[in-house]
């Protein structure tokens, strides 16, 4: 049974690496309570669900710029005060929020200033915590923390909306935001006890006579493009971006899950919006199992192989959501009772979020480690935006698609055209299935 469930060892032989974990536990928890208190209380002001849409917008643009930027400061300074200095803002970002509705201010252009810099601090700080990951736990542990982090965020995605909700309509938006506030100062201890990390040298830069003699470079946009030309270079690196861009836009559901849930919960308490929930709770369940269950992982050396299956089987359990949901559709029409197809697609999606976090823990334990230290924060920087980005390009397409084929035909083509763009990525580039942990090639 230890070897089944979550492999612990990172925890265990990493006092700094514990101290982190315990603390973005926490704080991601508190972030997802933001976030979502932020939506409800722009659409109270409002009335607008564009208004709400807005703050995608205003979140998407700053984390993209600030991502790669950020990754190229990670590896040009020391990464602990990198992480705590962007942590500082992140924290003081979320106490002006809850300022901002304890003093009953209520203006949404405030709300989304906030969130922009809040976004801008997060583009620094998320690839900068993860060029620190290798630094703490080693290469051999990696699969393992990234396992243990995706449990966490999966947790966050699940507890985080639900308690949102609860507070908001409980004890308001300003109480909901000061949670947030206090939780998040675990993670800035965390940071604040971290050792001194700074990157390693670039070997090419010091054969050059750019050592330590001459000091640092400047950080500038140059680096970024020194990453892209890196990443250019090296296909294993460029596939684990590459599969998950054709994962995420042809296959990513979210956009389709109101119209769906207006089906699936025509006949239950709650109606479209408890259903929606159901359906996104059964995609973070997933996700937290793989997590729980995810002792098998860690033995895993094939990790090519991996992501190809993983990206396979959330295209095949996006196409069976579709299918369910085609025979929801023609039930609620001849009136049949609709619970079955509810929970026979909560299952398919629960399926889908485990297949995404496994392609998840591969494709982050790739590129943590087949990318040399002085590379590893701007290429977590490009991981960082392609997350954020490849979800948003998906629902923009599927969101239009089923404008014309309907909603079920939708996420039945985007599955199968997930699982054909992907296995077209490994015909193109059959080296990545050789991927061995034990020899990373880049």
């Amino acid at each position: 049974m230890p070897r089944l469930f979550a492999d612990l060892t990172p925890l265990k032989v990493s006092p700094a690496y514990r101290r982190l974990w315990i603390g973005n536990s926490l704080s991601a928890i508190g972030t997802q309570l933001t976030l979502v208190a932020v939506s409800l209380e722009v659409f109270h002001l409002t009335g607008s669900s564009l208004a709400v849409g807005m703050l995608g917008l205003f979140a998407l643009v700053p984390l993209v710029v600030a991502g790669l930027y950020g990754g190229a400061v990670a590896d040009h300074v020391d990464r602990r005060k990198l992480a705590l200095g962007s942590s500082a803002v992140l924290w003081l970002t979320t106490a002006l929020i809850a300022a901002h509705a304890w003093l009953g201010i209520e203006n949404v252009w405030v709300l989304y200033t906030l969130v922009a810099v809040h976004s801008g601090a997060s583009g620094i700080n998320q690839p900068t915590r993860g060029a620190i990951i290798p630094a703490l736990v080693g290469t051999k542990l990696l699969p393992a923390a990234n396992a243990l982090n995706m449990m966490t965020f999966s947790v966050a995605m699940m507890v985080g909306p639900l308690l949102a909700g609860v507070l908001v309509a409980g004890v308001g938006y300003a109480w909901t935001y000061s949670v947030d506030v206090v939780t998040f100062l675990a993670a800035l201890y965390a940071v604040w006890r971290l050792p001194s990390l700074p990157p390693q040298r670039d070997p090419a830069a010091e054969g050059q006579g750019q050592g330590a003699q001459q000091g640092p470079r400047r950080v500038g946009w140059r680096s970024v493009v020194e990453g892209f030309a890196f990443l250019a270079s090296r296909p294993n690196l460029r596939m684990t971006f590459l599969a998950d861009i054709v994962a995420m836009a042809t296959a990513f559901p979210r956009a389709l899950l109101p119209a769906v849930g207006a089906v699936l919960g025509a006949a239950m308490l709650g109606g479209g919006e408890a259903a929606v929930g159901i359906l996104l709770a059964a995609m973070a369940l997933g996700a937290f199992l793989t997590g729980l269950f995810s002792g098998p992982l860690t033995r895993i050396v094939r990790h090519g192989v991996a992501v190809y299956a993983a990206i396979m089987a959330w295209g095949l359990a996006v196409a069976g959501f579709g299918v369910v949901v085609f025979f929801a559709a023609r039930g609620e029409a001849a009136g049949e009772d609709l619970a079955p197809y509810l929970w026979a697609g909560a299952g398919c999606l629960a399926l889908a979020g485990c297949a995404d976090s496994v392609s998840s823990v591969f494709r982050n334990t790739i590129l943590q480690t087949a990318t040399p230290d002085h590379l590893r924060g701007r290429l977590q920087g490009v991981f960082i935006v392609v997350v954020a980005g490849g979800p948003r390009v998906g629902e923009m397409l599927t969101g239009s698609a089923a404008e014309w084929i309907t909603e079920p035909v939708t996420l039945i083509a985007g599955g199968v055209l997930c699982v054909l763009g992907v296995s077209a990525l490994m015909r193109w580039q059959p080296g990545f299935l050789r991927y061995d942990a034990r020899h990373p090639v880049p």
